[in-house]
């Protein structure tokens, strides 16, 4: 969803003979151009075609629009103080957020039109309890998980 390509990226001393060590390099750039998308970073999603349940109801749920990923953020990022000096991400950047997740939630649907078992249930035990526990009129986000 960020299209953090420098993630993947790293230089190694050999200088000093054996003693040698990694350095993660970051280019400060960790939302990528908002204008360039990286579609190999969902190379494993394809590839494997495995994903929790617990993740994609909350890809499922952000892209709600009530909830979508970008008003999230911004909310979140308005709560940093350096939010007073400069945006921390501008707002291109955050309506690619919206686009990425589109495109994941795309590949995993491709995934479960060709598989069956693309949806790792890790949620079972959890269901289990919070029907013990909270009646789902009582939870707002509750609501909004059925429904997806």
């Amino acid at each position: 969803v960020f299209s953090n390509m420098d993630r993947h990226h790293y230089e190694t001393f050999e200088k000093f003979g054996n003693e040698t060590f990694l350095l993660h390099l970051d280019n400060g750039r960790a939302f990528g151009r908002h204008s360039r998308d990286e579609p190999s970073i969902l190379a494993p999603l394809q590839q494997c075609c495995r994903i929790r349940r617990s993740t994609l109801l909350r890809l499922r749920l952000l892209s709600l629009p009530s909830f979508r990923l970008s008003d999230v953020m911004r909310e979140s990022l308005a709560q940093d103080p350096l939010a007073g000096v400069a945006p921390l991400l501008s707002e291109p950047h955050l309506s690619a957020l919206d686009r990425r997740l589109a495109s994941v939630l795309q590949v995993v649907q491709a995934c479960q039109d060709q598989h069956s078992d693309v949806i790792y249930d890790d949620l079972d035990e959890y269901d289990q309890h919070r029907r013990l526990s909270v009646p789902s009129s009582q939870c707002n986000i509750c609501i909004h998980l059925e429904e997806l």
